[in-house]
């Protein structure tokens, strides 16, 4: 059985016009990240990679919660063994939704907290409602985050704003996030998944190849020195002149005509 076809316990998969939207369904715990919820996100993840009919990705948790971290009920007995093994296991989901070949957009409502947020920071673009929070509380119950915040949130603010929030490990709300560059857009809450949505189908719009190439090149910029990058950028570059894409895409702006992309 296909992931699509799979029933999944915590998780709602729609694919339709090319978008897949993710819903964490676990309400009753504002989506908590337990053992299955993120095995079924990762098998979901595997699935959409390889995937060429699905060219975009939403992430949702609906309206009155992303995902409030790691399931506490089902953490606090762990030993040392255990607490590697479930931090292995969503750094592998993390690392898929990072280097998903497809764009992915996080729409945020409601809390997302802990591994919530840190799901929000390997997102592409990230959309919030006026009632979202973020944060990383962790250390509020004497542990820190363990599914990469500590390196994010140095990448994508500062390393004092990184230290204050999660040394201090406070809630902070959507504006404060949009001045600190952790998401892109605040929207009021009934038209958060219509704004995910019209970013979603003007990715799913663009050229595939090129939106692959140009997320690995962008990545790279926390993973190497500047002269690698740009290596890496101009030999990406270059690659996509060998494209059906490319001669489509540069043709039809000649001939003032839309571009059809086929991701060849």
């Amino acid at each position: 059985m296909g992931y699509r076809d799979k029933p999944y316990k915590n998780i709602i998969l729609t694919i339709k016009d090319q978008i897949a939207i993710i819903q964490f369904n676990r309400p009753q715990a504002l989506n908590a990240l337990n053992r299955e919820l993120s095995d079924e996100r990762n098998e979901i993840l595997v699935g959409i990679a390889d995937d060429p009919d699905v060219k975009a990705v939403i992430l949702t948790g609906g309206e009155k919660a992303f995902c409030a971290g790691g399931d506490l009920a089902a953490f606090s007995k762990f030993g040392v063994n255990e607490a590697r093994e479930h931090a292995e296991r969503i750094m592998r989901g993390e690392r898929l939704l990072s280097n998903l070949p497809q764009p992915t957009i996080a729409a945020v409502a409601g809390p997302a907290l802990g591994g919530g947020m840190e799901m929000v920071l390997m997102c592409d673009l990230r959309i919030a409602a006026e009632n979202a929070k973020f944060g990383q509380p962790e250390i509020n119950v004497g542990i820190m985050p363990g599914a990469g915040a500590t390196q994010r949130l140095v990448q994508h603010t500062s390393i004092c704003k990184a230290k204050e929030l999660i040394l201090l490990g406070e809630i902070i709300d959507a504006p404060t996030a949009l001045d600190l560059g952790i998401i892109n857009k605040i929207v009021p809450l009934p038209e958060l998944m219509d704004a995910a949505q019209k970013w979603a189908k003007k990715l799913a719009a663009k050229p595939p190849l090129a939106m692959r190439m140009a997320k690995t090149a962008i990545n790279a910029a926390w993973n190497c020195d500047i002269e690698t990058g740009m290596r890496l950028e101009a030999d990406a570059w270059a690659m996509l002149y060998g494209t059906q894409d490319q001669k489509e895409g540069m043709n039809a702006f000649l001939e003032k005509r839309k571009p059809e992309f086929n991701g060849r």
